[in-house]
């Protein structure tokens, strides 16, 4: 009764209740559709040789020699359950828990955007990405071994899908600048280390993207993925074989050539941005409340960096939905990187009185997802 209570007068609280509700309808509706593309990444393996899109298999592979598809939701689940629980402890490390953060919480934690679409996109590869940059919040960033464990998540991203390149790796390199050479300085030693280490993945993608195509006819290719399915008679699940085989100049063209109908999503997508307007003023107050000028101008720089892999990912693979989440998931993620810096003055928590602020905390808490391509 006096949880009851205490839910009803507090619509914060209230609404962390709803989306707990939506959180379980999206579970139920993603596990009854077929995971095309999420299945067939764990039956690739290394089978032929170094292949792109191929270390969860590779992984799984290590296990089991048969995979059902259930292991899908399993495996993508457990993840899941990982990232929310990591989440829950960022934040409460870096605001806590009280009253006057809950509408925070509920604008990062309740979006659209953030856990509700990772669960509709179970199984896919982004959240690997947010799992790695929320391990690099909670650590320590003392020492060099903080750049090079970024660096070692960032090579990881990397095997598992090379489009992480644009899409987790800028920001596992803001957070890394934001926590660690922001707060201890420069080196010619630690600039050197973390030149080398960009170079790294920057080579490995090199190699993902043009070299790691697999050698062989796609008929044999496919046959050997039907080889590891535990119910070979699923064999629609591999239809998404193809992608192995497709040149980046294709994916381009693909993607413009959908651009005139994919572009319609991007008022839909500028609304669900405007929604968290409470969010982005409070990231803006945490920016300008910086005690020193050079990090202010930093941060920016690196919030523009991020959003410009995005703007490249827009042109070359027409995941609209996908990226814009990702996308606000990072700017979520440098947040909390942005309140571990100095700041000269304390900022004013969202107000959870406004009625405005209200009304959006609402909308954001009601919309289960945003999609993969198309928005909902």
């Amino acid at each position: 009764m006096n949880l009851n209570l205490r839910l009803w007068e507090n619509p914060w609280r209230l609404m962390l209740a709803v989306n707990a509700a939506v959180l379980i309808g999206v579970f139920w509706h993603k596990i009854a559709l077929p995971p095309y593309v999420p299945y067939i990444h764990l039956l690739v393996d290394y089978h032929f040789g170094f292949t792109k899109r191929a270390l969860i298999g590779a992984v799984v592979s290590l296990f089991t020699a048969k995979v059902p598809a259930w292991l899908v939701f399993a495996l993508a689940g457990t993840v899941w359950l990982v990232t929310a629980g990591l989440f829950v402890r960022l934040f409460r490390r870096t605001f806590g828990f009280d009253e006057k953060h809950l509408p925070l919480f509920v604008f990062m934690a309740g979006s659209p955007f953030f856990l509700k679409n990772f669960m509709h996109t179970l199984g896919h590869f982004d959240i690997y990405g947010c799992l790695f940059a929320i391990c690099l919040l909670l650590i320590p960033a003392r020492s060099l071994a903080y750049v090079l464990l970024a660096a070692a998540f960032s090579i990881v991203l990397v095997l598992i899908h090379h489009i992480h390149l644009l899409m987790y790796v800028p920001a596992i390199a803001a957070i890394v600048v934001l926590r660690h050479y922001l707060v201890h300085g420069t080196s010619r030693q630690s600039v050197a280390v973390g030149i080398a280490s960009l170079g790294a993945v920057g080579v490995l993608f090199i190699g993902a993207q043009f070299y790691g195509t697999v050698p062989v006819p796609e008929t044999e290719f496919v046959a050997h993925l039907r080889s590891r399915m535990a119910d070979p008679s699923q064999a629609n699940l591999l239809s998404f074989g193809y992608i192995w085989y497709q040149p980046l100049s294709k994916e381009i063209w693909d993607t413009w050539a959908r651009l005139p109908h994919n572009i319609l999503g991007v008022p839909v997508f500028a609304l669900l941005i405007w929604l968290h307007t409470p969010l982005w003023r409070y990231l803006r107050n945490l920016i300008a409340a910086l005690s020193v000028d050079a990090h202010r101008h930093i941060v920016t720089a690196a919030i523009i960096v991020v959003s410009l892999g995005y703007l490249v990912m827009f042109a070359i693979v027409f995941d609209y939905s996908r990226w814009i989440s990702n996308w606000a998931v990072c700017l979520f993620l440098i947040l909390h990187a942005v309140k571990m810096l100095p700041t000269s003055k304390d900022v004013t928590p969202i107000s959870s009185d406004d009625r405005k602020t209200l009304a959006f905390g609402w909308i954001v808490t009601l919309i289960p997802r945003v999609g993969i391509v198309r928005p909902f």
